[in-house]
């Protein structure tokens, strides 16, 4: 059997998740400075890519080692993990390899980082690089296992959302500004949104290797509900930050140009189908075409937003 890619071992398309909040972070940073700290924009990009990888390639070695991979016949594009070491178990040095990898850059890039920023910032910088490693690999390794002690959804929305954009705005200067408080909520939602769609395919899995999201306890009504929640909460988001900084709202709102056009489609599909896996593929598809244009887009708004100002 041909060995995969590199890029689909540590699920590249799903960098995004980190990318985005760690661009949007620093040009909103860059809007309050006024001037752009390239190098350590570049090292916080640099760690945070290293931390997401490892925690990709660490979900895969120990959702497979403890089953829960092997039972899923749902996988797919948008839910079920990379699948690699099910078709290749030789791989597993490799990947473990990977993930080691991706930690050890992540803390050079931070040790770097330390002597570039002011000493106040080290705290800071440190605490969220040592809890993010902390998360890469025991959201789902022994003996702490986040995701199966059913903390997943906690801390995917914090890693994606408040860490990744306090880290971004940290390389450049800036920490608990009400600006950054404000999109700090953003985008570990819409990461969370890609998991709960992914949760109510994967549920008979989940509950057979003993993984206890949100779907596995609560079930897939629940889930879906959910769900709506969480993309009306973005929403929600979006429209209270274009009314408290007037300044960037008519930009800041096509943001929600995703939730016009696609998410009535996925949210249809999710509420009706919930607990059918197959019918849901289409809806876990829609929800990471919405996630990567909202990504795109909430970048694109704030590089506009200081252009024009």
């Amino acid at each position: 059997m041909k060995n995969p890619g590199i890029l689909k071992m540590i699920r590249a398309p799903f960098l995004s998740s980190i990318i985005a909040p760690i661009f949007a972070g620093t040009l909103l940073a860059v809007s309050i400075n006024g001037y752009l700290n390239i190098t350590g924009f570049l090292l916080v990009t640099i760690m945070g890519i290293g931390l997401h990888v490892a925690t990709n390639v660490y979900n895969d070695i120990y959702d497979t080692i403890q089953g829960t991979d092997r039972v899923n016949v749902h996988r797919n594009e948008s839910s079920g993990g990379s699948g690699v070491l099910l078709d290749n178990p030789g791989l597993m040095g490799k990947m473990f390899f990977l993930a080691r990898t991706g930690l050890v850059i992540s803390f050079i890039s931070t040790l770097l980082l330390t002597l570039l920023l002011e000493q106040r910032l080290w705290p800071y910088l440190w605490a969220l690089f040592l809890l993010s490693a902390f998360f890469s690999k025991f959201y789902t390794a022994p003996p702490v296992k986040l995701a199966y002690r059913g903390l997943g959804e906690i801390f995917v929305w914090l890693a994606f959302g408040p860490m990744a954009i306090l880290i971004a705005t940290v390389g450049q200067g800036i920490t608990f500004h009400p600006q950054v408080i404000m999109l700090m909520p953003i985008t570990g939602l819409s990461t969370s949104s890609i998991l709960l769609a992914g949760q109510m395919i994967d549920v008979d899995a989940d509950r057979e290797g003993g993984k206890h999201g949100v779907a596995s306890r609560l079930g897939t009504e629940f889930t879906s509900r959910f769900y709506l929640f969480v993309q009306a909460a973005i929403i929600g988001n979006i429209v209270l930050i274009s009314f408290l900084y007037p300044g960037i709202s008519q930009l800041f709102l096509l943001v929600l140009l995703p939730y016009i056009f696609i998410f009535p489609r996925a949210a249809q599909v999710i509420t009706r189908h919930h607990g059918d896996p197959d019918r849901l593929k289409k809806g876990a598809k829609l929800t990471v075409m919405i996630h990567l244009i909202f990504s795109f887009l909430l970048v694109v708004t704030l590089f506009a937003y200081i252009a024009v100002n």
